[in-house]
């Protein structure tokens, strides 16, 4: 399977290669594109304001320039919290996408997009700050919508960005229960 895999507000950090090193290593091809171009952050509120200075539009099309040399292969879009909001942008708006692995976030879905049959897969803690109960269960009602098939799970008591070792909100039981199940999911696309 072809994955494009975007990072979080930390930047592309060593946990985001060393999930992509994970996906290769059961047999999938990974591209990571550096969004913040060699910036990375130990805080949210440092990534934020970084992400905010470049402004959304910038962020999304350098990930569109960087999916499009692949997009014709059929891309699973994959991403961590920032990184899943691009990831499910772009994955609504390519008709060949062939899958949607969201890890810790979602986005706004325009009112007319349309996703017939595409998989989606959301892990996503319990609770979470920044993906609270009224935002998802509004997400996954316009997600069906769309016509995804959409399968959502929740990690009590995990931080945000609990697969991310060097965090403080890291859970290694949640993490390697996320790992197991998303990469069941990808087995499941190709």
């Amino acid at each position: 399977m072809n994955i494009m895999l975007f990072h979080s507000v930390h930047g592309l950090t060593p946990a985001v290669r060393d999930a992509a090193e994970r996906l290769r290593a059961a047999g999938h091809q990974v591209w990571t594109p550096d969004l913040f171009e060699g910036h990375t952050f130990g805080t949210v509120e440092e990534g934020m304001e970084f992400q905010e200075r470049t402004g959304k539009d910038e962020l999304l099309k350098r990930a569109v320039l960087a999916a499009a040399p692949y997009s014709e292969r059929g891309l699973v879009y994959a991403g961590f919290s920032l990184g899943a909001s691009i990831a499910q942008t772009l994955a609504l708006g390519d008709d060949k996408a062939r899958g949607l692995l969201l890890l810790h976030g979602t986005s706004d879905i325009a009112p007319n997009a349309t996703a017939e049959d595409l998989p989606v897969q959301l892990h996503v803690a319990e609770p979470d700050p920044f993906e609270t109960d009224d935002w998802l269960s509004a997400w996954y009602l316009q997600m069906g919508r769309t016509g995804a098939d959409v399968e959502v799970y929740r990690y009590p008591g995990a931080g945000h960005l609990y697969t991310d070792p060097e965090l403080p909100d890291y859970d290694e039981e949640a993490a390697e229960a996320t790992w197991r199940v998303a990469l069941g999911f990808l087995g499941t696309l190709e």
